[in-house]
């Protein structure tokens, strides 16, 4: 029996190199607009943000959101029980997503 290759393998092998070499991924990548709309009734995570009614204007300011609220503003706005269980989700579907890039 011969296999013959359509190219899937390469383009796993070359997505799975790009993927090891992250070291860093931006929360508004990580967040794109297909994850936070799977996940709540908004189309970004900028539009999420500002419907919490915290003003984030940098990665200051985001960091200095009072944990507790905005565990409840997850809680409250998004499918997902906690920040920690949104960002996990959201790792899984980042990792997903590029792995798989360009594979038919």
């Amino acid at each position: 029996m011969s296999f013959k290759s359509n190219g899937n393998l390469d383009n796993l092998r070359k997505n799975l190199s790009e993927l090891s070499g992250t070291t860093e991924v931006k929360l508004v990548d990580l967040m794109n607009a297909d994850f936070i709309s799977s996940c709540s009734e908004h189309s970004s995570l900028e539009e999420l943000i500002d419907a919490s009614g915290f003003k984030v204007e940098s990665k200051e300011d985001f960091e200095a959101i009072p944990g507790e609220e905005w565990e409840v503003f997850i809680k409250d706005n998004t499918s997902h029980e906690s920040w920690l269980e949104m960002q996990n989700s959201a790792l899984l579907a980042y990792t997903k997503a590029n792995l798989f890039k360009g594979i038919k």
